[in-house]
């Protein structure tokens, strides 16, 4: 592994990204977003996506110059237009009137529409509750999901985030996790790696359970829970698609494919005041205390280490770094 500062990749993901047509802002929150990643031992969501930014951006199929359009269909349900730019920037735009309005009314939405892929979702739930404000996230995505008991691939993997402040400017809690058993990014890696799968992560064409990789993406993912985390990838489909003008899943092509039409994808995030509740602070503190009391229970997201620097996988470094020094 190589040891690389968050300035280092900072610097480095936003030069690459301005290097091959993105706007200045733009590029910075998605570097932004890569350098947490990378911080959070998050890869799939760090350098990973890096190569697959820049040769869409060369493409067209992610338009890196866009201003995002923030309106208000009622004052506290803010949507923004991505205009099929960078969904890092078009969160960045939205979320200071989102603040606003959960703070007024207790409770907001936020619609960001006609995106690309945001990667993870945590990473945009946890600036809500850095706010002092309870997130809830969810997006959807190209589509590697069959109902339970059949094998045509309908929904994508559906990612849910929840993130709750801990009135001290960090996180009582914080999960981030696909409605499938596992993220397709596992199930990539593992093939460019040339190993093998769990049984249960996936099933092949025929819907038969597989440890082959590339069957499973030629197959489709298994729902968490069977049934339950299909109705929670379906929750999150409605919300993103009907709630933003976004696309469903069914309509978007291979996320890291470098051509084809724009992701076109979906968030939708609803902001909590927590002070509307005189008890909350004091039930998450309970809470915590409670679960501490068994050996080794946690709240998740409790306790995470922020690296920096942090190992990076070197071969993910030298791309980056060529990238960033395209002209």
């Amino acid at each position: 592994m190589t040891s690389v500062t968050l300035a280092d990749i900072e610097r480095t993901v936003q030069a690459a990204l301005v290097a091959h047509g993105a706007g200045t802002f733009a590029a910075a929150e998605v570097a932004r977003a890569v350098a947490r990643a990378e911080a959070t031992h998050n890869r799939i969501c760090g350098l990973y996506y890096l190569e697959s930014y820049c040769a869409q951006l060369k493409t067209g199929r992610v338009q890196g110059d866009v201003v995002p359009v923030v309106t208000a269909a009622r004052p506290a349900a803010i949507q923004v237009d991505a205009l099929m730019g960078f969904a890092q920037p078009a969160f960045a735009y939205g979320l200071a009137p989102a603040l606003d309005a959960a703070r007024q009314f207790g409770v907001a939405t936020l619609a960001v529409g006609h995106a690309h892929t945001c990667t993870s979702l945590g990473y945009f739930t946890e600036q809500i509750a850095a706010a002092g404000l309870i997130g809830i996230g969810m997006t959807n995505a190209s589509p590697i999901v069959a109902p339970p008991g059949g094998k045509t691939r309908m929904i994508g993997t559906n990612p849910i985030a929840f993130s709750v402040p801990d009135g001290s400017g960090g996180l009582a809690m914080q999960f981030d996790q696909s409605t499938t058993t596992v993220a397709l990014g596992k199930i990539t890696m593992a093939k460019a790696a040339g190993e093998a799968i769990p049984l249960g992560w996936a099933l092949d064409a025929d819907g038969n359970p597989t440890t082959d990789p590339e069957a499973a993406i030629k197959g489709s993912l298994v729902s968490m829970g069977g049934y339950k985390g299909w109705g929670f990838g379906l929750m999150a489909e409605l919300l993103t698609a009907g709630m933003t003008g976004g696309v469903l899943s069914r309509d978007v092509k291979p996320l890291k494919a470098p051509e084809g039409p724009p992701h076109d994808l979906g968030q939708f995030y609803i902001l909590i005041d927590p002070s509307t509740s005189p008890d909350f602070a004091d039930r998450v503190v309970e809470l915590s205390e409670l679960i501490a009391t068994d050996e080794g229970g946690r709240m998740p997201g409790q306790h995470r280490v922020i690296a920096d620097p942090v190992d990076v996988d070197p071969a993910a470094w030298e791309q980056a770094q060529a990238l960033a020094e395209v002209s």
